[in-house]
């Protein structure tokens, strides 16, 4: 008897490609880079093999082997030299990503420069904002956010993406950002930010360990899927351009839910956990790594973002290329 429907036609050699539904490409990605402004040479980050902070004086080249692959964006994250408890370093004309910024857009000036604003690489405790004892205050938080955003588009950032998930972070730096008359720079939220279990190879490269506590009075629960469509809601109705999900494995229906409701710009971390996993599985020779970060990321884009923050990002523009 003859089957009708044959799934398997279109499984045969180059129609499988026809028929493809999700393809992932170059310009999907986002290339995270470390800057330390007291390193002297690239220090690699011993729990993501691979990944480098790199100092000052080579940011700018690092940047332009990024270009050269044809990947259009980089997000700086900067460690500074010096920590107070008010984060005064994040917003200092001369600090790290500002420093880092400019020496890029002078090297590279068609490559997309995207910065961290977060204050949890600048304060001497850790946490994302001012601290009053151990209880972090979101308010008087707001202020220097708004400041280090302002300060990052003056030197030169075509985006800032503010990750500490302070209440009303959006609204406060959109409000300063059009003031300082920054109007073309674009805010991508960290919208859904959740308090996860995959970003200790991150506090490590970005020297941002707690000295107390953790941050789940201010990042969301793992266990919570509806709270991420109202913080999403918020960010855009205070003037957020791109909304971000992270981490981004553990989070798909995260990332789909998201995109289906709300229909804008989506972007996905996918964390430093989730690249120490990989990477160390297939340092074992358990997993096949281009394969499976192939795979990865093609589900990530399958769940609906439309660029995905990763630290593969330079191996995969190669694999593309």
């Amino acid at each position: 008897m003859s089957l009708v429907s044959r799934m398997r036609r279109l499984r045969q050699p180059k129609i499988r490609d026809m028929v493809r539904e999700t393809e992932l490409t170059i310009n999907d990605l986002i290339c995270p880079v470390f800057v330390g402004e007291s390193d002297t040479k690239p220090v690699e980050i011993t729990s993501m093999p691979g990944q480098f902070r790199y100092p000052l004086n080579m940011v700018a080249d690092e940047a332009r082997a990024v270009a050269d692959l044809g990947i259009p964006a980089i997000i700086l994250f900067g460690i500074p030299s010096h920590k107070d408890d008010v984060g005064t370093s994040a917003y200092a004309p001369d600090g790290v990503v500002q420093k880092a910024a400019r020496s890029i857009k002078d090297e590279v000036s068609d490559l997309i420069v995207i910065t961290d604003v977060c204050l949890c690489e600048y304060i001497t405790h850790g946490h994302c904002g001012i601290i009053e004892g151990r209880r972090i205050l979101n308010d008087p938080t707001l202020e220097i956010l708004a400041k280090t955003a302002v300060s990052h588009a003056q030197a030169g950032a075509d985006i800032v993406a503010p990750s500490g998930m302070m209440d009303g972070m959006v609204g406060a730096i959109r409000g300063a950002l059009d003031e300082e008359e920054f109007l073309d720079t674009i805010i991508m939220s960290y919208a859904a930010k959740y308090a996860s279990s995959l970003y200790g190879p991150f506090r490590e490269a970005a020297d941002s360990k707690l000295s107390f506590g953790d941050r789940t009075t201010y990042q969301m629960d793992p266990a919570n899927s509806d709270e991420a469509l109202r913080e999403t809601q918020l960010d855009l109705a205070e003037g957020a351009d791109i909304i971000m999900v992270k981490p981004a494995l553990p989070y798909l229906d995260i990332i789909y839910r998201v995109k289906s409701e709300f229909g804008v710009p989506t972007a996905a971390y996918s964390v430093s956990g989730e690249y120490a996993m990989l990477k160390a599985a297939s340092r074992h020779g358990w997993l096949d790594e281009g394969a499976v970060v192939m795979e990865s990321l093609l589900s990530i884009k399958r769940a609906g973002a439309d660029m995905i923050i990763t630290y593969f990002a330079k191996d995969v523009a190669e694999w593309l290329g």
